[in-house]
């Protein structure tokens, strides 16, 4: 059984954990993701089954979408809703501050990834270090990034908005929204975030793990892989 899943993944459960779940329903052992996405997030994440593994490197260049909440007034360690408050201030961002401030973000530029991230220093992953409360040094870590679009689309709380984004591989929308506090001098977090496109991709076309079992139980679990060569 060979091709690209396009699962769309729920929140609270891990990208490893996703995979678990497909390899187990699939009874294929060659399994693996393109593309974390934190646990707290949800949208598409593809899977690639069998010889489609080989694709990996190719399938995670490709650009990704994704639409985020941002909200003003809070700043956490982990830089989305699930860390711990690290500041905490009345804010009063307008739609049109935030407006104002979104095109400082469009196009290449240089991202420090956050503590809390898969990057590991010393074989240790960053996050695992961030839990047992040590630090690592962050300088060096940069990379070079690109946000082709970003865009407002709408406010969904006093101090809080929705926000699109299209952006190249690598891209922390985590410390994309801390910059633009930053921006604004006011402490902000992502609150909320959904992935929409991952290369070709999309949200409309994602499956659950829920109906990849049903199809799975009836041996047409098959008819959900995106072969390789569409696939790329």
């Amino acid at each position: 059984m060979d091709g690209v899943l396009n699962l769309l993944k729920p929140p609270g459960m891990t990208s490893s954990n996703a995979v678990v779940d497909v390899r187990r329903l699939l009874h294929e052992k060659s399994v693996g993701h393109a593309g974390t996405l934190d646990p707290g997030a949800a949208g598409v994440l593809p899977v690639c089954v069998g010889k489609a593994t080989r694709l990996f490197d190719y399938l995670m260049e490709k650009e990704k979408e994704y639409r985020a909440e941002i909200t003003f007034g809070i700043s956490t360690d982990t830089l989305d809703s699930y860390g711990t408050i690290t500041e905490k201030t009345g804010t009063n961002i307008t739609k049109e501050q935030l407006s104002g401030a979104l095109p400082l973000f469009r196009g290449e530029q240089t991202q420090r990834p956050p503590m809390y991230s898969a990057i590991k220093q010393h074989g240790k992953k960053l996050y695992e270090l961030a839990r047992r409360g040590e630090t690592a040094d962050l300088s060096g870590r940069e990379r070079r990034v690109n946000i082709a679009a970003l865009e407002l689309i709408g406010q969904t709380g006093p101090q809080s908005f929705l926000i699109d984004i299209r952006c190249s591989k690598g891209t922390y929308i985590r410390t994309l929204c801390e910059d633009i506090g930053k921006a604004l001098f006011a402490p902000a977090h992502m609150s909320f975030l959904l992935r929409t496109r991952s290369g070709r991709f999309s949200i409309e076309d994602a499956v659950t793990v829920a109906e990849l079992a049903e199809l799975a139980e009836s041996d047409r679990a098959q008819t959900l892989l995106v072969p390789m060569d569409e696939a790329v």
